[in-house]
């Protein structure tokens, strides 16, 4: 009997492990496709259900798929409520995997298959390479899958006629409040209701539980998804924990809608369901859970708004910190961490830009917030949070983008600097000259703050600073000859020189913000230019 339990215990955690590897290996082989394809496809929160529905049976892992909405939103990139639905439809997405244990590992019994299969799939990992090597990786975990869930059936064998639905609850109202008490257990224990439905279905082919019973146990399952969720959220950002408390109450929600449709459910299983047919049990467990899942999403995707600014009044903003996106709990995907960089990046950019148009327009005006500490700050910040996601980067994934962010720090501290150099910035104020030059670069803020259209940002001040270089030297020219001729005091000359230095300088690191963020917040691959940074820097000496 000890053997048995052991063995069976095995099984699950082969099944976790088959798991784990194929969900790290389909991550890996899609790389930043279903990252884009999120951002791209999520218009609503109808299409955010879809979307989320899709990448969650791509990728066969849901946690995966809500921390990427969570950092989508804190990049950005999607509102609250088009993140929802990504969340929603990731619910839909994950009952894939009781499908797949259903069809292939009960119906099809392909467990002693997948033994010799798991070893071609190994050799694929070790002599093969790049995206050939990620795809025996994966084929290894799908064959882990079914051997586990085979040796679980192995182990439960000797429970057969021992162990009887009897032994567990009733199928009584309160009996089935405590099936699914045992079903949210099973789950916390494993970490993974993919888990905890195999496991209820192994238990129902052997005769331990009657579907009724399953179907209790597999509603705690669903609804224990959240708490781990949850978990992973506290101490965390607002969008971690709006993202996780969001479906907690969801998740809870279409728990009780299924624990409404139970017994539907099990008048219909008990009239259309052959108990001699192998298999039947589990498909009509997987059915249930999909569709109430289903019907769960479709409830809620109308009234999506009302419910984002429910949680939105519930959990608040961190208020004004500009790196309240910085979350060290989404390090371990290192792309969330990139969009919350990019969010991070993209604020304090605006706000330093903010910055510069103000002191421009009234050197001497307080009270702009966020203030040059504050940016100072975020800055410090994101350059240690890039430190982080340096160490766990996969430079065939997410060396693009985290190269854009390096790019977009460097030339933000630089522009920062010369935010601080106050007396280049009153001789701009107050020098009729130079008035007129730093118009143009006033405007273009404005527009950039208001707008926040990098791409339209990026070509304007590539103009303009190539204006700038040939009016720097007309300038240059002017002064030095009116200071010759006893017209421009020498301080006076050094200062127009400085200013409309400084001038050029700023245009041109604004515009290679805008370059480089609208890579990183655009999802996309950095796109060419017609020289690097270094060779453009030169003409600024």
């Amino acid at each position: 009997m000890i053997a048995n339990i052991a063995v069976a215990a095995g099984g699950i955690g082969l099944f976790l492990i088959g798991m784990l590897i194929l969900t790290d290996g389909l991550k890996s082989l899609v790389g930043n496709s279903q990252r884009r394809l999120m951002a791209e496809c999520t218009s609503s929160p109808v299409t955010g259900a879809a979307t989320g529905a899709f990448v969650t049976a791509l990728i066969q892992s849901s946690s995966a798929t809500t921390v990427t909405a969570v950092g989508f939103v804190g990049a950005g990139l999607l509102t609250f409520s088009q993140a929802l639905g990504i969340v929603f439809g990731a619910n839909i997405g994950t009952t894939l995997t009781g499908w797949m244990v259903a069809l292939i590992g009960f119906k099809l019994e392909l467990g002693a298959v997948a033994l010799p299969v798991l070893l071609f799939a190994v050799l694929v990992k070790f002599f093969g390479k790049g995206r050939l090597a990620l795809a025996g990786w994966s084929l290894a975990g799908f064959c882990l899958i079914f051997i586990g869930l085979d040796t679980m059936q192995d182990g439960m064998e000797v429970f057969r006629g021992v162990v009887t639905p009897d032994d567990f609850p009733a199928d009584t109202f309160f009996g089935r409040l405590q099936l699914v008490g045992i079903g949210i257990a099973i789950t916390l224990a494993t970490q993974s209701s993919s888990a905890g439905v195999a496991t209820a279905m192994v238990a129902l082919g052997s005769g331990a539980i009657s579907l009724p019973q399953a179907a209790a146990m597999v509603i705690g399952m669903d609804v224990a998804t959240s708490f781990t969720a949850v978990l992973a959220a506290v101490g965390g950002s607002a969008a971690m924990r709006q993202t996780g408390f969001a479906h907690l109450v969801y998740n809870v929600l279409t728990g009780l809608l299924a624990f409404c449709l139970l017994t539907p459910f099990a008048t219909l299983a008990t009239h259309f369901t052959d108990a001699a047919t192998p298999g039947a049990g589990q498909l009509a467990l997987v059915a249930f859970h999909t569709t109430f899942n289903t019907l769960g999403v479709l409830l809620v995707l109308p009234v999506t708004g009302r419910f984002a600014r429910l949680i939105l009044w519930l959990i608040p903003e961190d208020g004004a910190d500009l790196a309240r996106r910085l979350d060290t709990r989404l390090l371990p995907d290192t792309g969330a961490a990139t969009d919350a960089l990019a969010g991070t990046l993209n604020e304090a950019a605006l706000a330093l830009f903010e910055q510069l148009r103000r002191s421009i327009e009234a050197p001497h005006a307080r009270g702009v917030k966020p203030g040059l500490g504050e940016i100072h700050d975020a800055l410090i910040k994101s350059e240690r949070y890039a430190v982080d996601i340096q160490g766990r980067l996969d430079p065939s994934v997410d060396l693009g983008r985290f190269t854009s962010a390096l790019h977009t720090l460097d030339h933000m501290r630089r522009l920062y600097h010369r935010a601080t150099q106050s007396q280049r910035i009153a001789t701009i104020a107050h020098d009729p000259a130079l008035r007129e030059v730093s118009a143009k670069f006033v405007t273009l803020l404005a527009d950039l703050c208001r707008s926040q259209d990098l791409n339209a940002a990026e070509r304007d001040f590539d103009i303009l600073r190539k204006n700038l270089r040939d009016e720097r030297h007309r300038i240059r020219e002017a002064a030095t000859l009116n200071a010759a001729a006893g017209l421009l005091s020498v301080d006076d000359t050094i200062n127009r020189l400085d200013s409309i230095r400084w001038l050029h300088r700023s245009t041109y690191h604004v515009w290679r913000i805008a370059h480089h963020l609208g890579d990183l917040t655009a999802l996309r691959a950095p796109h060419k230019v017609a020289a690097s940074d270094a060779a453009l820097e030169a003409e600024l000496d």
